[in-house]
């Protein structure tokens, strides 16, 4: 239950900083957005060490920079997706691949969820695609933005996995080394590109809002993974495009479907399933 309570949690403020981030793109260069977001991360979780002490090693280090190159690789393109798509579409998208990796990798490595649990999964990934339905776009955005979001799902599932290998006991240290690893490629992508990392007037509260709570979700991830199955908790995690949608609703006037309402109802049943398995 507590790893169900965690992951669950983790989801929220995922989609709320995906949904803050979608809003940063829109007003500034993704990697600015992605650079700058990252630094406020990094002082989130160095401000957190204390709090959360670990076992400094340099395999916690060595995986964490793994991790943080997977997802920065992810967020750059999530976050272009979310500029040049819609919302609703894109963050679904990217959550089925970003869940489907770590499950699979699961179930390879031995893990085997009860049965009522597994049926949670089902549920969740159908509730997912349910949530990615959009009529006003004639099946789900742009192909180019599905394109983008695909391959930016992979990033965050390689960026859970490689969170999971990382050593038993080592704390936050490998998220401080997945923030060190994602800032220099973005620094370095920047340079190489000569693209300037300066937001634009008034977006920065809004990227650091993005960065903070995007941090808070990795280490809810962290607590959740270390309480429960990765097949599980990924797949709640997974569920965070509902809260992406339903800002999206509330503040940009994106409509919501009765399907994609469906979905929404689907997750909560996902997340019944798999807490009283």
């Amino acid at each position: 239950m507590t790893a169900v309570i965690l992951a669950t949690a983790c989801a929220v403020v995922y989609g709320t900083a995906d949904f803050f981030g979608g809003l940063a793109t829109r007003r500034s260069r993704v990697l600015a957005v992605v650079a700058l977001s990252q630094l406020a991360g990094l002082a989130l979780i160095l401000v957190l060490l204390p709090a959360l002490p670990g076992l400094f090693s340099g395999g916690a280090l060595a995986w964490g920079l793994g991790a943080g190159l997977s997802g920065a690789a992810g967020l750059v393109l999530f976050y272009r997706a979310l500029a040049r798509g819609v919302m609703s579409v894109v963050a679904p998208t990217t959550a089925v691949t970003s869940a489907a990796l770590p499950v699979m990798y699961g179930l390879a490595r031995g893990e085997r969820p009860a049965p009522l649990a597994l049926a949670g999964v089902v549920l969740a990934l159908g509730s997912v695609l349910l949530v990615s339905q959009d009529r006003t776009t004639g099946g789900g955005g742009s192909k180019g933005s599905v394109v983008t979001a695909l391959a930016a799902g992979a990033g965050f599932g390689g960026f859970f996995i490689l969170l999971d290998i990382a050593p038993d006991g080592a704390g936050l240290w490998p998220l401080v080394g997945a923030r060190v690893s994602s800032i220099t490629l973005v620094v370095v992508l920047a340079l190489a590109t000569r693209r300037a990392l300066r937001p634009s007037a008034g977006s920065m509260p809004i990227i650091l809002a993005a960065g903070v709570l995007d941090m808070v979700a990795n280490v809810l991830y962290l607590l959740a993974k270390q309480q429960g199955l990765l097949s599980l908790v990924v797949v709640l995690v997974s569920l965070y495009p509902a809260s992406t949608l339903l800002l999206a609703r509330q503040v940009l006037g994106e409509r919501l479907h009765a399907i994609q309402v469906t979905g929404v109802a689907c997750a909560l049943g996902a997340v019944a399933l798999i807490a009283v398995a």
